[in-house]
């Protein structure tokens, strides 16, 4: 599979791994890196997102898990082969087994979210939720998350109000909401939302992928210019 080439790095592909796709690249660009030194990406895939937020964020260190192991072990690759590799670590990990002797500042996860079913076996893992459902990311994550800290994540726009419910049944506050839209002229497709432990006034904005079919919007490049090789 040919590799996915980025401005700063590459990534390699697999057909046994979910490949790169536009969610993630958001998830990547929109979050809220800055000024956090230790990260944690759950569920790494070819490691994306790690990438981007260490090209973001010159002093962050990342661990990036993922339970399949040909995931964690493209991520490292990918990890090794770029100039973030000294910050950046890949580990086959479980979330629901994930231990840490540190918190996190940003926990960050791009989540299976379609419900398991014997129809379809594609790209199982990384798509429904299996081995992870919204209800154990969020009381995992709201564990490791440092008093200070945003747990951030990209899901479809009509999980959003459970996803919320839950995670303030776990004192997990939204801060920030985005939500995104496939063109103007279409409903809402995904929303990325962050949470903080303490309450706070809650961001609210909304993002256009393109402004007509196969044509970007300025948002989308403005917001990737750092990343994509555009022509």
């Amino acid at each position: 599979m040919k590799p996915f080439q980025f401005k700063r790095f590459s990534i390699l592909q697999d057909d046994e791994v979910f490949r790169v796709g536009t969610d993630a690249v958001l998830l990547g660009a929109l979050s809220s890196a800055e000024n956090h030194k230790n990260i944690l990406e759950i569920g790494s895939g070819t490691g994306i997102i790690s990438l981007m937020l260490a090209q973001r964020n010159l002093d962050a260190k990342i661990k990036a898990i993922d339970i399949n192991k040909k995931a964690s072990q493209l991520s490292a690759i990918n990890f090794k082969n770029s100039p973030y590799f000294s910050r950046i670590s890949a580990e086959n990990m479980d979330f629901n087994d994930f231990k840490s002797e540190n918190k996190f500042n940003l926990i960050i996860c791009n989540p299976p979210y379609f419900e398991a079913t014997p129809q379809s076996d594609k790209d199982e893992i990384a798509r429904q939720k299996i081995h992870l459902n919204f209800s154990q990311l969020i009381e995992n994550s709201a564990y490791h998350l440092n008093d200070n800290g945003i747990f951030s994540v990209i899901i479809p726009f009509d999980s959003a109000e459970n996803f919320e419910i839950e995670a303030l049944n776990n004192s997990l506050y939204l801060s920030k909401k985005i939500n995104i839209f496939g063109r103007q002229d279409l409903k809402t497709k995904r929303v990325i939302l962050e949470f903080k432990k303490e309450i706070t006034l809650t961001e609210i904005s909304e993002f256009i992928i393109e402004k007509s079919p196969r044509k970007f919007s300025d948002q989308y490049l403005e917001i990737t210019k750092d990343f994509h090789l555009f022509k």
